[in-house]
């Protein structure tokens, strides 16, 4: 069980066609995403009112989408407008429409109740629209529940044994350096710095570090809910100030990820990776998608076990350990609020 009353990435924004309707299934509902004459985006149930037809089947004329199955057409606020077969339109005859924004290159939506619908509440990707940063992003199909992509991106203790070949010399290990925990109202961060250690092959690769450079680097991690996780990744040279907010020698990688229930056992993951280095250098962007793709696809194969266990016993008990704490914290706020939704 998801919160509602919050807003989602529904799609990417060159996703979302003024001509090609395109259906997803968003917290266990169907929806229809279009884009209006004017460009703007429409969210509207993708079920027909008459005989449960996909709207996202139909045709788009102007601001109106028409079923394909027998020709009811619905504004974008779900009001059917015209039936073929007759002229009286009953008040009845309406789909759900749901508010929408656009926003970071995404296209979110707010399954909730409208009235609460506040767009400030979006969360801050915006280094996707800064000019000084490179970014690709691409959407996963996660096999599993969101919150365990959530649980995932909060602990990173697992990145030294799943991804050996990948992201392991990025890992600061948390048995060597301490790690500081802030948790502000639902805000759950967690900071890892090393200071003064030699620089991993992933920042001489990306950054051009030298073989013997010494660094001070990080690895800081941003929750927010009900599924969104900024990594801040980077490493500046050693002593330069880092840590105390001078960034000026520093290069920084963001991980960006927005995790849409599908259903309770699946999931839509949307993700970004940027860079404040790559210049007018486009293969260094790519060259760092690639290598966070690759892990990511190990990351959602142990997810997708993870859950074909969970469906065999929903009850089976987990070992928490104390890496865990921030991904558990995450998972509690998520059903608090949908407690508090569910009244």
């Amino acid at each position: 069980m998801f919160p509602k009353n919050c807003w989602y990435v529904a799609a990417w924004d060159h996703e979302v066609q003024r001509l090609h309707p395109m259906r997803r299934l968003l917290l266990g509902e169907p929806v229809v995403l279009y884009r209006a004459s004017d460009g703007a985006p429409v969210a509207l149930e993708d079920r027909c009112c008459h005989r449960h037809a996909q709207l996202s089947r139909g045709r788009v004329r102007g601001d109106i989408i028409e079923c394909a199955y027998h020709g009811l057409r619905f504004a974008p606020d779900g009001a059917c407008v015209h039936i073929p077969s007759q002229e009286q339109i009953p008040p009845s005859a309406r789909v759900r429409s749901y508010p929408v924004a656009e926003k970071h290159h995404w296209v979110w939506i707010w399954p909730g109740d409208p009235a609460l619908a506040d767009e400030s509440r979006i969360p801050d990707f915006g280094v996707m629209d800064h000019p000084d940063w490179t970014w690709r992003g691409e959407t996963l199909a996660v096999a599993g529940n969101a919150m365990l992509v959530v649980e995932n991106l909060m602990d990173l203790s697992h990145l030294p044994a799943l991804h050996r070949t990948t992201l392991a010399d990025t890992a600061i290990p948390e048995t060597d350096i301490p790690v500081d925990y802030r948790i502000e109202s639902d805000r759950i961060e967690v900071d890892r710095w090393a200071l003064d250690t030699p620089a991993p092959p992933y920042f001489r690769l990306l950054a051009g570090f030298a073989a013997d450079a010494r660094v001070d680097r990080w690895m800081n991690t941003i929750y927010t809910p009900p599924s969104f996780v900024r990594i801040d990744i980077g490493a500046a040279e050693a002593g330069s100030g880092a840590r105390e907010g001078d960034r000026s020698r520093a290069v920084t990688t963001w991980n960006l990820n927005a995790v849409t229930p599908e259903t309770g056992t699946s999931a839509h993951y949307f993700w970004a990776q940027a860079q404040d280095f790559a210049g007018g250098d486009p293969s260094l962007s790519e060259l760092d998608f690639a290598l966070v793709h690759k892990a990511f696809e190990e990351d959602l194969a142990v997810i997708a076990g993870q859950q074909e266990n969970l469906d065999l016993d929903p009850a089976a008990p987990r070992l928490d350990l104390a890496a865990d704490r921030a991904g558990l914290q995450a998972r509690r706020i998520v059903e608090r609020m949908a407690r508090e939704e569910a009244g």
